[in-house]
């Protein structure tokens, strides 16, 4: 008997077993737990798109102040030291 053989007369056997019985509030407990999870998502990515606008207008703020774009002055030369 192959390896494949073997695992599917173990699931034929599990299968032929009697189904344990199910607790009369899964789908209570799961219904809440997934809406708390709905909920945490839906929090996460609004603090996450919150967070990305604000970064968004600090840099246009900086951007508008420092003017990252322009040449700086050129600077001159000393005037040379006499000795």
């Amino acid at each position: 008997m192959s390896g494949a053989e073997r695992r599917e007369a173990e699931v034929r056997r599990m299968l032929d077993l009697p189904h344990p019985a199910v607790p009369a509030d899964l789908v209570l407990r799961a219904a809440e737990r997934g809406g708390r999870l709905l909920r945490r998502r839906r929090l996460a990515r609004a603090l996450l798109w919150t967070l990305l606008a604000a970064a968004v207008i600090a840099f246009a703020v900086w951007a508008s102040v420092a003017h990252p774009w322009a040449i700086p002055p050129r600077e001159t030369t000393p005037p040379p030291e006499i000795w």
